[in-house]
């Protein structure tokens, strides 16, 4: 059975075997937990057979909807995940592009680790609204912009049942965000299913979650090729698309 090792350098250059783990993407979750915290200039590795085992944006789909559903199970909020998912990523920042296993390990991390505090300073930024974004300064202005609009819809009191049909996040006038006004999914296995359908694919009517909508429609935004493809890597302009669609994507 294949196994990956989990590894340390600290700040002397001493190196430590952390952990082994029978699965490529909890060993990487577990790197990212550990460097999204890290103060000094500690190194986290994964020694083990290449990746990824990510190979197709079905292994992706299937990968993030169950961590959206063990979330969900343990109630934890969207707006946790997403504050933790912004921790995790940033370790990350200065990669162009990240392979299946890795932005699948985001997710798995950003479950569990402690969240980025919210900063006021979020909610009053002007941020930049791009239709292409490219870069992961592009990703993190999407991401900010949702915990702020997330703050704002708790400040209104609790949603009501009809919430996920659509509603306006209630900024505050003059408020510039990098997303759109509107909203139909607000726990992480809503965002994380509609954000892989609508960005990237991968799902399959045998899930029960989603079917073809019969006969000719109109998208109201580009979508992804139907059916199972390989995906070598992602950048950080496809992760921008995920977390779009994961606000804006039915």
């Amino acid at each position: 059975m294949a196994v990956w090792e989990l590894w340390r350098q600290d700040d002397n250059g001493n190196q430590a075997r952390m952990g082994v783990f029978a699965d490529r993407v909890e060993a990487l979750a577990r790197a990212l937990a550990l460097e999204s915290g890290v103060v000094h200039k500690q190194t986290y590795w994964v020694d083990g057979p290449p990746g990824p085992v990510c190979r197709t944006n079905r292994d992706l789909y299937r990968r993030l909807v169950s961590e959206g559903e063990r979330m969900n199970a343990a109630t934890r909020s969207l707006d946790v995940f997403l504050r933790a998912w912004w921790r995790v990523a940033r370790p990350l920042s200065g990669q162009v592009s990240l392979d299946p296993d890795t932005v699948a390990a985001m997710v798995v991390a950003a479950g569990t680790v402690e969240p980025a505090p919210l900063q006021a300073s979020w909610r009053s930024a002007s941020f930049r609204h791009t239709d292409e974004p490219t870069s992961y300064a592009d990703w993190e202005t999407i991401v900010l912009s949702q915990i702020a609009d997330l703050a704002d819809f708790a400040d209104q009191g609790p949603l009501d049942e009809y919430a996920s049909l659509g509603i306006n996040a209630p900024r505050p006038a003059g408020c510039a965000r990098a997303t759109d006004l509107r909203w139909y999914n607000f726990d992480p296995h809503a965002y994380l299913e509609c954000g892989m359908a609508g960005a990237l694919g991968g799902w399959s009517e045998d899930d029960g979650l989603r079917k073809p909508v019969p006969g000719p429609v109109m998208p109201l935004m580009n979508e992804p090729e139907p059916g199972e493809h390989t995906i070598g890597s992602l950048g950080w302009a496809d992760l921008a698309e995920l977390a779009r669609c994961g606000q804006e994507y039915e």
